[in-house]
């Protein structure tokens, strides 16, 4: 979409500033090219989704002065700013006229277009009774669409929405990447995961995405070097999971990619590609990694660094072993069913695992099929 001009942060704004929902952003090209676009990503066996801003416009959208009434007022009666996003004005969802203006604007593209989905941008902040409302109407134009929720909130799976980000557990993997917290603190996220959402939810799981790249540092400086690997493996293995694989974590990208200027990839050695390219053979062709496959803890090692676990679906079967410290680290596997032949899919081996005692570099990781 166009980026609102007035309370414009930066030399290009942010792409969080709305000024015509239901326009292209010229920048990019016109309604047409973007036609050709989603038909062609369809054609090569991709999905596209929307970034969709339900919470806030730009500062300039048409709607302050055609349908003031769509935003919430501050004290003195202008639109609403919120928190410290100044380039945007709140938007009302008590207003019921712009509720089906804002369904019908997340339609258009499904018509003109015929894309997938849309990553909701700060959907936790919209009430329940808007998704419920909003995503019911859009599944009658197309019924698989797929819905992202950037919220880490049990009640928008029961709205609709078919995955929601996990926030819980990206902050506890940066505990446990600086040392803050041990490998088993995983455990608790998980849990909290499994006994409060529905069974069916699926969760985004992450290592970076723009806020985290932009403002904190992700991956390069929350998980620098060697720790970002396994953590990499863990979001690509773990049950309900959809992973997310952010722009330039495959060259990679050692630096944040700025927010509010221009700030070009520049693609060369691709040097974590074969490394996501295992990964996401692996997801695609083996169903103990589909995100109902179940899915069982290990005890092989001291647990305060070993985080370990057997996926397992219709026979067949992945095994992950992760060493979340710095430090080099002893693992026994006794559980007889784990021996004998299994296949390593990153150095492309055959091995035979026995009983043995051996040991996994610091910030190591194996993932075995069988």
């Amino acid at each position: 979409n166009p980026i609102s001009k007035v309370d414009r942060k930066g030399e290009l704004g942010s792409y969080y500033a709305i000024a015509d929902y239901t326009k292209i952003n010229p920048e990019f090209g016109s309604l047409d090219d973007w036609k050709e676009l989603v038909k062609h990503a369809h054609d090569i066996g991709f999905k596209v989704i929307l970034d969709w801003v339900p919470n806030h416009s730009g500062a300039d959208n048409r709607w302050i002065n055609e349908h003031p009434d769509f935003y919430v007022k501050d004290s003195v009666g202008k639109p609403a700013i919120p928190y410290d996003w100044t380039d945007t004005r709140k938007l009302n969802y008590k207003n019921l006229a712009f509720q089906d203006t804002m369904i019908n604007c997340m339609k258009y593209w499904i018509q003109e277009s015929n894309i997938d989905g849309f990553r909701c941008d700060v959907a936790g902040d919209i009430p329940d009774d808007f998704w419920k409302k909003c995503i019911a109407e859009l599944k009658k134009n197309k019924a698989n669409i797929f819905m992202l929720a950037e919220a880490d909130k049990p009640s928008l799976h029961e709205d609709g929405f078919d995955a929601t980000y996990a926030w819980g557990m990206f902050a506890m993997m940066k505990k446990v990447a600086t040392g803050a917290r041990k490998a088993s603190a995983l455990d608790s996220v998980r849990n909290y995961v499994d006994t409060t959402f529905p069974v069916n939810a699926l969760k985004l799981f992450f290592t970076s995405n723009h806020d985290e790249n932009s403002w904190n540092k992700a991956d390069y400086g929350t998980m620098p070097g060697a720790i970002h690997a396994p953590f990499a493996v863990f979001t690509q293995t773990m049950p309900h999971d959809v992973p997310l694989i952010y722009s330039g974590q495959e060259e990679p990208m050692l630096d944040s990619i700025s927010f509010f200027y221009k700030d070009p990839i520049h693609f060369k050695n691709f040097g974590r590609a074969k490394f996501y390219k295992t990964l996401l053979e692996l997801r695609k062709n083996n169903s103990a990694l589909a995100a109902n496959a179940s899915f069982r803890k290990l005890d092989i090692g001291k647990e305060t660094a070993i985080y370990a676990y057997i996926r397992q679906d219709n026979g067949k079967k992945v095994m992950v072993i992760l060493n979340l410290s710095g430090q080099e680290q002893k693992i026994q596997i006794r559980d007889v069913t784990l021996l004998g032949n299994v296949h390593n899919i990153f150095t492309g081996a055959d091995e035979h695992l026995t009983n043995k005692e051996w040991k996994i570099e610091p910030w190591g990781y194996v993932v075995y099929t069988y």
